[in-house]
């Protein structure tokens, strides 16, 4: 018996395992089949690869052909085995020496007519392979770009199954040269300049940008809501280089194209209000991809209208906000997600947008306005950091008074806020002070002055102990901002005022 042996990689979320495929041929009639835990699309690759290796060219067992994906008890999903199956089948028949694929991890989808197309998770993939101790890797030629990210491999960019023979015979080959195409201008990106007025709106987003806070905004309809939350990235700092490598590799994992580089800004993700759980928190049949939540990891992410939301959908955020994490469980698998996001949430006070509002009638009964603001859980309401009435402007946008500050002008600022962060909490596991621990912030920082409204607060009712913890770091988060080394009674008050919703006496 001819036994033939590749190497590929596993994919359980973001967690890769190098797996080694052995192709084994037997006597009896010709019959290929696939053993080692393989879904669906991984169990058709049988047929791509037998068709994709006759239409190249190339020799196919003519007899009964057992491939093994090792290690057995391993579920494995996708299409990015199909080059490794080729490899170990046509290395039985000796058309592939096995020197360089002892030492070689192969990522690509087999065509039909022999070609090698692109898969998801190529960056994850190859780190856990770098980990792993690989150094050579061979994917489809137009992902060449994405798998050079990942330092300490060499890699082999190919078009075809006769590519990879050539590769692994030792004579590599030409790149193809990138399809240059024309592209048009990329567009303005969302400033905070845009905004005219709301001087008290652009103060709250500034705050929540410096300390990572998580925000609310309700006001009735187009008074500027979504304006202030899609402009919400432009004011946050670039992500560090392990932050950006984090983030490209949850993207890769969910298909995006790397080609153009780490992503090094943060994400931005606005799902619709009919998203379904699986999209916004991740998972499928066998946990393998990333929802919405995941996609804004080190991001924003925002949920515009998010009443209209499903209360089932709107309570999973529960524990993301909390942990920073999403771990999903299914029969095969138990997948971790990493979900540090910053939430935005916007609403309008109720389903016809009137109630409240001076200039506008509302028309709706006083239960249906109940239940539509009671669509989002007090669990979920206590979560957020800095709720923000966002008012009409006073006077019309085409007499504004010019361009408000831009966003470059306040993103100096939050850098410079986080920059004060980072070295006040260097000996911990966290950057920001929206992520500080209640415990930690108040044993090992000063309390700041002035709490006696905070005990108030309490004692009335109107503040939970988690509340407690939020009004400290919007405190912390205000004092780094003004440049003191301590809170003062003013940024509490501020501080219990923000995280209440009141009004903060900006002139806008």
């Amino acid at each position: 018996m001819t036994v033939g042996r590749a190497h590929s990689v596993a994919l359980v979320g973001l967690e890769g395992t190098v797996i080694e495929i052995e192709a084994a041929l037997g006597g009896g009639l010709p019959k290929t089949v696939l053993v080692g835990l393989p879904d669906t699309s991984l169990n058709e690759a049988k047929e791509r690869c037998k068709a994709g290796v006759v239409n190249a060219g190339l020799p196919w067992p003519d007899q009964r052909v057992t491939i093994n994906l090792i290690p057995a008890t391993l579920p494995k999903a996708g299409s990015h085995y199909d080059l490794g199956i080729a490899a170990a089948v046509l290395a039985t028949k000796g058309i592939v020496p096995p020197t360089l694929l002892d030492d070689t991890v192969l990522l690509g989808e087999v065509g039909l007519d022999g070609r090698v197309r692109r898969c998801r998770g190529i960056l994850p993939a190859l780190l856990a392979a770098s980990n792993a101790g690989y150094s050579r890797a061979i994917v489809a030629a137009d992902q060449v770009a994405e798998a050079r990210l990942v330092e300490g491999l060499t890699i082999w960019g190919i078009s075809s199954l006769i590519d990879m023979v050539e590769v692994l015979r030792g004579n590599p080959v030409a790149e193809p040269a990138p399809v240059r195409s024309e592209t048009a201008p990329a567009p303005d990106q969302p400033d905070l300049r845009d905004v005219v007025g709301h001087a008290e709106a652009r103060w709250v987003m500034e705050v929540a940008a410096a300390g990572r806070h998580h925000v609310f905004l309700h006001g009735s309809p187009g008074v500027g809501k979504t304006m202030l939350a899609e402009r919400m990235p432009s004011i946050l700092p670039d992500l560090t280089p392990s932050q950006s490598l984090e983030v490209t590799a949850i993207h890769s994992l969910a298909g995006a194209d790397i080609g153009g580089g780490l992503i090094r800004r943060p994400p931005y993700t606005a799902p619709h209000h009919t998203a379904s759980m699986v999209s916004l928190v991740g998972g499928g049949p066998r946990a393998s991809q990333p929802g919405s939540l995941s996609l804004a990891h080190l991001g924003v992410l925002f949920l515009d209208e998010v009443t209209e939301f499903p209360p089932s959908l709107v309570d999973a955020l529960r524990t993301p906000l909390e942990a920073g994490s999403i771990h999903i469980g299914r029969s095969g698998a138990q997948v971790r997600y990493p979900a540090r996001f910053q939430l935005v949430m916007a609403a309008n006070p109720c389903p016809c947008g009137g109630y409240g509002v001076a200039s506008r009638q509302c028309s709706c009964r006083p239960d249906v306005v109940r239940r539509y603001q009671s669509r989002i859980s007090g669990p979920v309401l206590d979560r957020i950091d800095l709720h923000h009435h966002v008012r009409p402007l006073t006077r019309s946008i085409l007499s504004a008074q010019g361009p408000g500050e831009s966003s470059a002008t306040v993103a100096a600022r939050v850098a410079e806020a986080r920059d004060r962060q980072t070295r006040r909490l260097e000996a911990t596991r966290w950057r920001t002070n929206g992520e500080v621990s209640g415990a930690w912030l108040r044993k090992q920082l000063p309390l700041p002055d002035g709490l006696t409204p905070v005990d108030d607060a309490v004692k009335q009712g109107r503040l939970s102990s988690r509340g407690v913890d939020k009004v400290l770091r919007l405190s912390w988060t205000l004092a780094d901002l003004a440049g003191t080394d301590k809170p003062t009674a003013s940024h509490v008050r501020t501080a219990l005022a923000m995280r209440r919703g009141e009004d903060l006496g900006v002139v806008a």
